[in-house]
């Protein structure tokens, strides 16, 4: 069965397939962790390594997460009554610690999209617009740009 996640994930690797590797900015990462979280959490609950792994899988290996990246989010959330936890004990014995969201989290969800659809529109814009006035410049001539003119 083609269920949501699978849907998802399809979509966002080939969203990067043409795409070189880049290193993304830690505080693009940091102020994209909630939204990231909290909508991976509609998919399903889900525990610490897992998330990992799915940022990890929907950002074609972009985005590396970390434990301790993870758990601070993980932690604020849960204090703001976005996500609840809850201890499960796995078959092999382990305890995980499953997150899931709550009715607030998805709230929060619906406004962090609205937030960033708002400034992903306002980026597409000056992007449309440099594109237009700006010539590209030919590998490896980066150099500063003229002063005053």
């Amino acid at each position: 069965m083609y269920n949501a996640a699978t849907y998802i994930a399809a979509q966002c690797n080939t969203a990067f397939t043409a795409r070189e590797n880049m290193e993304i900015n830690k505080d693009l990462i940091a102020a994209s962790s909630t939204p990231i979280v909290l909508a991976i959490l509609v998919e399903e609950d889900s525990y610490g390594y897992a998330i990992l792994q799915r940022v990890r899988e929907l950002s074609g290996g972009r985005m590396e997460w970390t434990d301790g990246m993870l758990y601070p989010v993980l932690h604020r959330l849960e204090r703001l009554a976005y996500v609840e936890a809850r201890w499960v004990v796995a078959e092999t014995g382990r305890r995980r610690k499953y997150y899931r969201i709550t009715s607030e989290g998805r709230a929060q969800l619906a406004e962090e999209r609205r937030q960033w659809q708002a400034v992903d529109a306002t980026l597409q814009c000056i992007w449309r617009g440099l594109s237009l006035s700006i010539p590209p410049v030919p590998s490896g001539l980066g150099g500063p740009l003229p002063q005053g003119t």
